[in-house]
C-alpha cells in the first residue's frame, strides 16, 4: 500500500498548490492507494467549509484530518458531524460532534486514519496517549495512520515511541514547518515530526509577512491574511505492508510553483 499524506493545506493558495501538484505526484510517485491531507486551514486559512471540503474531495483526497482550527467555521460543525471522511481530533471530550477515526477502503486495501491533538502549548483536550490506546485496541485494520496535530516536538516523539509497532505511521502536523527526521522506527512505524505546509511560503507559516509582523512589533491584535506567493506542496509518501501493517519506507516530497 502506498499513501500520500499532504501537510496542512492553507487557504486558496494551498488548494491551488495541491491541485497543481497531484497529477505530477501521481505520475512520478504513485500510484497511491489513498491520498490524505490535513484540511483544518483550507478555508481562508482557518477551518473548513462544505464547498472547500468538496473541492478537496474532487481532487481525489480520500480523507481530511483536523486539529484545533477544525471548529473555526461554525457553519461547518453540522457538516463535520455527518461527514465521516473529515476528522476532528479523537481526544476532544465526549459529546463533541464529528469523528476521530476514518475507515477507508479502495477495494484492494483497507486503512484506518486517526486524528489526535497534542496538549503541550495547545488548547486543553483529553490525553492523546490514552485515546490512542483505546482506539487502536478496537481497530480491525492492520494499516493505521495517525495524524498527531501538536506543537511540541518532544510530545510528538513521545507518542511516536508509545505507538511504535502498534500503528503503521504517525505523522506530525500543526507547526507548518517541515522537519527532516523521517524514519521507520524499530517496531515498523514510520514517523515524521512535521510534514510541513501546503500553500504560500513567501510569508510566515502561510500568512503574509505584513499581517504577521505587526503582532510581534506592536503586540496589537491584527487580522492575518493568507500568503499567495511561493506556492509549495509538502507531504510524505509512505509504503506499508498490507499483510503486517508495518511501514516499509517513508520519504518527504515537495513541489514548488
Amino acid at each position: 500500500m502506498r499513501l500520500l499524506f499532504v501537510g496542512d493545506v492553507v487557504g486558496r493558495p494551498g488548494r491551488e498548490a495541491l491541485a497543481r501538484a497531484l497529477p505530477e505526484l501521481r505520475q512520478q510517485e504513485g500510484p497511491f492507494d489513498f491520498v490524505l491531507a490535513n484540511g483544518e486551514n483550507a478555508a481562508a486559512g482557518f477551518g473548513l467549509t462544505e464547498k472547500v471540503m468538496n473541492d478537496l474531495f474532487s481532487l481525489g483526497v480520500a480523507c481530511l484530518t483536523g486539529g484545533n482550527h477544525i471548529w473555526d467555521k461554525k457553519e461547518f460543525i453540522p457538516v463535520l458531524g455527518g461527514e465521516s471522511r473529515v476528522l476532528r481530533p479523537a481526544n476532544y471530550p465526549p459529546g463533541c460532534p464529528g469523528h476521530g477515526v476514518a475507515h477507508l477502503s479502495n477495494g484492494r486495501s483497507r486503512l484506518a486514519v486517526v486524528s489526535l491533538q497534542g496538549r503541550a502549548f495547545m488548547p486543553p483536550v483529553d490525553c492523546p496517549f490514552r485515546a490512542a490506546d483505546a482506539i487502536i485496541e478496537a481497530l480491525e485494520e492492520r494499516a493505521v495512520l495517525v495524524d498527531f496535530h501538536a506543537e511540541a516536538t518532544s510530545e510528538k516523539w513521545a507518542l511516536f515511541r508509545h505507538l511504535d509497532g502498534r500503528v503503521s505511521a504517525v505523522v506530525g502536523t500543526h507547526t507548518h514547518v517541515a522537519t527532516a527526521d523521517e524514519e521507520v522506527l524499530p517496531g515498523g512505524t514510520a514517523v515524521l515530526t512535521d510534514v510541513g505546509m501546503t500553500g504560500g511560503h513567501g510569508g510566515v507559516i502561510g500568512m503574509t509577512t505584513e499581517t504577521t509582523l505587526c503582532r510581534f512589533l506592536d503586540a496589537l491584535p491584527s487580522k492575518f491574511a493568507v500568503c499567495d506567493t511561493d506556492l509549495r506542496l509538502r507531504g510524505a509518501v509512505i509504503d506499508i505492508d498490507d499483510e503486517t501493517g508495518r511501514a516499509l519506507a517513508i520519504r518527504r516530497v515537495e513541489r514548488r510553483f
